[in-house]
């Protein structure tokens, strides 16, 4: 055999990135979340409700991201989970009296336990059909939740101040940062958007990583080849479909812990928790866990300084999306992503093939990558 000829096919291997810049990601998201964390200590309020803002609304994409940019679930429903959160939250703390920052897992365990009943309905959908039918679906628990008038009926309901002042820590980050109630409650909230942000992108970027990430891919690319391939299509979508609603419930449960008033027409507006979304997801890079993260920066910047200029500032938006979906199709973090060769989130993997050196007949380090895969 030559020195430079192919090693048979047991020597092939999956690799997805290297040792050194999985260290040198994990430093610098380590730098970042340090940095954030420590972020109140010297950034005015106005700041530290923008990045709440920001966070929530990246948690919100990259779930939607993976219900729809891989598992094909379109859906246009997802204020569904955002609004039985917030409720949820409401209910917890002035009927059931929980501390609010424990309604918030709270709020997402029984909004899994919810989505199960709610996909046996709209799973037997599929295309443009299962979009409508989880926009039906959140219709249908807008009018329900209407009807509680524990909660405020249709008109909503507010958080009392005693529950607001209720949330653990506050009067330690009075006493750390000598602000008055209101920013201290508000600091309180930023760790835990942050906290929530941080975990769903852990959340989402284990899942591609692992095995079910693969069936993920597979079924993106070629849902037929998948369940071919023997993939439980219907047990990954479903599974993906619960995670997400968990974690939505959880983003909505704190977004109305912030806001401390909700109502049905505001929790389950379709514009503000699933059109917003979308749009960040696609014209950042639906199918990547990098596109939400860019989406959601680009969404903030432009609501930060445009809003004021009122329709102007939706024809903008409208306008922004089309030119993406026409000149880049794969969202802008795509077009970056094939311009330059960079990936922040390493959940593609290569098929490589060792070779040997010529020289003295060892495998070299570098190796021919033949394919690559998600």
């Amino acid at each position: 055999m030559d020195d430079g000829a192919v090693q048979p096919a047991h020597s092939f291997r999956v690799e997805t990135a290297g040792r050194a810049s999985r260290g040198a990601w994990a430093a610098a998201a380590l730098g970042i979340l340090l940095t954030l964390v420590l972020l109140p200590a010297f950034a005015g309020r106005n700041i530290i409700q923008d990045l709440i803002f920001l966070f929530y609304m990246l948690a919100l994409a990259q779930c939607w991201n993976l219900l729809a940019g891989y598992a094909g679930l379109i859906s246009v429903g997802q204020q569904t989970f955002v609004g039985f959160g917030g409720y949820l939250l409401f209910a917890l703390s002035l009927l059931g009296g929980i501390n609010p920052l424990l309604a918030i897992p709270i709020a997402g365990l029984i909004s899994a336990i919810f989505a199960l009943p709610t996909a046996l309905v709209v799973f037997r959908l599929r295309g443009a059909y299962f979009a409508i039918g989880t926009w039906v679906m959140a219709e249908v628990y807008r009018l329900v939740f209407a009807q509680f008038k524990a909660l405020g009926g249709g008109t909503g309901a507010s958080l009392a101040p005693s529950v607001t002042s209720s949330v653990p820590g506050i009067e330690w980050v009075k006493t750390l940062f000598d602000v008055r109630t209101p920013a201290a409650r508000d600091i309180v909230s930023y760790w835990v958007a942050l906290a929530l942000m941080a975990g769903t992108l852990a959340f989402v970027y284990l899942i591609l990583r692992s095995r079910r990430g693969l069936a993920l891919g597979a079924i993106r690319d070629h849902e037929g080849a998948a369940a071919g391939l023997g993939v439980d299509i219907y047990r990954i979508k479903l599974a993906v479909y619960v995670a997400t609603a968990a974690v939505t419930g959880m983003v909505g449960a704190l977004i109305y812990l912030q806001k401390a008033r909700i109502s049905p027409d505001a929790a389950f507006s379709v514009l503000d928790w699933t059109a917003y979304v979308i749009f960040i997801t696609v014209i950042g890079g639906i199918g990547t866990m990098e596109g939400p993260v860019v989406g959601a920066i680009i969404f903030y910047l432009m609501q930060r300084y445009l809003a004021d200029f009122g329709a102007a500032y939706l024809i903008l938006l409208g306008a922004l999306g089309i030119l993406v979906i026409l000149f880049a199709p794969k969202g802008l973090w795509g077009l970056i992503s094939e311009r330059h060769d960079l990936t922040l989130f390493a959940t593609r993997r290569r098929l490589v093939i060792p070779t040997r050196n010529g020289d003295r007949g060892e495998q070299q380090a570098n190796s021919i990558t033949i394919k690559q895969y998600d």
